[in-house]
């Protein structure tokens, strides 16, 4: 039983562990900030405005320390949600074990093989739908591994990947689409670790068992829950007959949940409650296909960070469940159904499809380099938006029984959701920059730091294992913003395919609002004698990017020219681009809590060029207070999750652009 948490700072986030523990939690999920996760450093200039927002900042073994005090390591498990740097947060994380294990005079080696825990460490889900990916594909797939390899003989009862399907789902997937990726991208990973011929095929079970899964849980009950017998059913034939594991215990298919975020609402937040109680049964009511770890979004998910309090709620959901009602104690509820077994074999049947379809392209990374998978899941959105826009999806509150009373709980907006300090990030620089100064200028940890990181360079150009290199690099206290630099000296970086080119918008001619949209915007660009271009930005960290694709995909369905060069652009990029591209209206999307940073910094830098007559609109999880003081900065207009319209959005974009341009208004869209 988890909460997924961690801000602002190591010692903060480990009082909220501490107390988090102390009310019955039993497992710790780390959040890690975006540069962080990213590989950067606090003051590196793609940091500003990210440090401590969705996540706490851990950038060398000092943070480590401070992050687990007073937490003996060797009796929690631990999950961090960790992917392109995993290898140096597991090397941090065993380092301060063996130093907990030193000081309480314990073997550190016994307590380092007694770890246990996941490192996400699934690269693949984040060239499509996170985005917390560094390096390319290849070297990538080289780093997890040397995890999996290093893991299974020196930390086994870690799990050395966690492939994450739940993000697979956020962006759009399909249960068909999800079980197909998740399962290609484990064919990807232990196909990868067979061919390095580290692991003797005797002893292969061990990886498979060392495997496990995060999944994601929406609130369609039935195809949800048949979805995790499906996922049951199709890992134990690929883990037999693939990889020829006979121990059943080791084909277990070990997966955790958190149910699904896509779905919490802006609107009326209380309904998201019964949402993610009938999301967690999906996955705990079927005995067979039974999660072995559940974490809870809070309700108020969609309004901002939570606070310790919704963290609580959440928590006491899942206790309800298991200690007072009777759902846990019996045989599975579903066996013999004969609905239930129709679903499972056409959601079976439809992913083994493609399965062969992914490994016809030689697998899934070939899958990824060539934009397929991104491109299919942006499809999938699109269609799911259409629907809710249409009435064919009912999403209540939102689209319909929208009258409601007023909610107490969200009477003050501000102080409905945890706010991060705005010291945290100029704390966390000067924090970082003296940890570099003193070990710098100290005669022995100087030179031992500049060694670890030149022989991680030496290692990375052969094919030895990086762990030990990436412990050394720990141990010497190396950063983190070092350690990823270094490697991308020898691997270089990534930027992957956004799918939005390829991708589907709207099938035919679209709804009568489209068409109508579409009209208004081909009579502004004869008024006006040119293409009406619209630049989708997003700058800094966040890359969760399924905001920004869908309304690039809507605008281009709407007629607009579409400038959208995916995620991780500094201000000064996204400026140059809407200079050098002439556009009418620039949108900059943000979800880490960014935006009273990096707004500004955008519209300062198109004054700076001439160009602050371009109107600016933002998008993201933004409370009211800031929405109000980014439009008196001169912000054009604010879009949150409650605004899901896209073709009103649309006709706001053309409103907007005709009034800076000093045209007459048009006519609103009408059906």
């Amino acid at each position: 039983m988890r909460t997924y948490a961690g801000h602002s700072s190591a010692a903060a986030s480990n009082e909220l562990y501490r107390r988090n523990l102390a009310k019955g939690q039993t497992g710790l999920s780390v959040a890690f900030d975006l540069p962080t996760q990213t590989g950067y450093d606090p003051d590196h200039v793609l940091s500003r405005g990210e440090v401590g927002k969705v996540g706490v900042p851990i950038s060398h073994i000092g943070d480590m320390r401070d992050l687990f005090d007073q937490i003996p390591l060797g009796e929690m498990n631990t999950s961090m949600t960790i992917n392109a740097v995993a290898m140096y947060l597991l090397a941090m994380y065993q380092v301060a074990a063996e130093e907990q294990a030193e000081a309480a005079g314990q073997d550190p080696a016994e307590v380092v093989a007694a770890l246990g825990g996941t490192t996400q460490n699934d690269i693949i889900k984040e060239y499509l739908s996170r985005g917390t990916h560094v390096f390319p594909p290849g070297p990538s797939m080289r780093l997890i591994t040397d995890m999996v390899t290093y893991t299974v003989g020196e930390i086994p009862k870690w799990n050395p990947i966690n492939i994450c399907s739940y993000h697979l789902q956020e962006a759009g997937a399909t249960p068909v689409q999800e079980v197909a990726y998740a399962m290609s991208t484990a064919i990807a990973v232990l196909d990868a670790v067979r061919d390095s011929g580290r692991v003797p095929q005797e002893e292969f079970g061990r990886v498979v068992a060392r495997i496990s899964f995060f999944v994601n849980a929406g609130v369609r009950f039935v195809e949800e829950m048949c979805k995790m017998r499906a996922f049951v059913e199709l890992w134990d034939e690929i883990t037999r007959e693939r990889y020829g594991v006979t121990e059943a215990k080791q084909r277990r298919f070990r997966y955790g949940v958190q149910v699904n975020s896509l779905g919490l609402t802006e609107a009326q937040p209380e309904n998201n409650v019964q949402r993610i109680v009938l999301e967690m049964l999906a996955v705990t009511l079927s005995k067979d296909a039974r999660a072995r770890a559940v974490q809870l979004p809070a309700w108020n998910e969609a309004l901002g960070l939570p606070r310790p309090w919704d963290q609580q709620w959440a928590l006491r959901l899942q206790q309800v469940l298991a200690f007072e009602s009777d759902l846990l104690e019996y045989d599975d509820l579903f066996t013999g159904s004969p609905v239930v077994e129709q679903k499972v074999a056409e959601i079976v049947e439809g992913a083994k499809a493609e399965i062969d379809r992914i490994q016809d392209m030689g697998g899934a990374v070939p899958a990824v380099e060539s934009g397929y998978m991104k491109s299919a899941l942006v499809a999938s959105h699109a269609k799911r938006r259409q629907r809710i826009e249409a009435g064919e999806d009912i999403v209540v509150g939102v689209n319909k029984f929208e009258t409601t009373e007023p909610n107490p709980l969200t009477a003050d907006l501000d102080t409905a959701i945890q706010t991060v300090d705005e010291g945290v990030e100029e704390a966390a620089i000067a924090a970082i920059r003296s940890w570099r100064s003193e070990r710098d200028a100290d005669p022995e940890r100087g030179p031992r730091a500049a060694a670890s990181l030149e022989r991680l360079r030496e290692v990375a150009r052969t094919q030895e294992n990086l762990m030990e290199a990436s412990l050394e690099c720990a141990r010497a206290g190396v950063t983190v913003g070092e350690w990823a630099q270094a490697l991308r000296e020898v691997f270089g970086e990534f930027r992957a395919p956004t799918g939005v080119s390829g991708s589907v918008g709207v099938a035919d001619g679209g709804s009568q609002e489209l068409q109508a949209v579409r009209d208004r915007v081909a009579r502004t660009e004869e008024e006006l004698g040119e293409k009406l271009r619209v630049l989708v930005g997003k700058p800094g960290l966040d890359g969760h990017s399924n905001g920004a694709e869908q309304i690039a995909v809507r605008a281009r369905d709407a007629g607009f020219e579409v400038i959208y060069q995916g995620i991780r652009l500094t201000p000064e990029q996204v400026v140059s681009a809407a200079v050098a591209e002439d556009v009418h209206l620039v949108g900059v999307s943000i979800l880490s809590g960014s935006h009273m940073e990096l707004v500004p910094d955008v519209l300062e830098g198109l004054r700076a060029q001439g160009a602050g007559d371009i109107p600016v609109i933002v998008g993201g999880i933004i409370p009211e207070s800031d929405a109000n003081r980014l439009r008196e900065m001169g912000v054009a207009a604010v879009f949150t999750p409650k605004d899901f319209g896209l073709n009103e959005i649309m006709g706001r974009f053309v409103d907007i652009i005709r009034e800076q341009r000093g045209l007459p208004a048009q006519e609103p869209a009408t059906a």
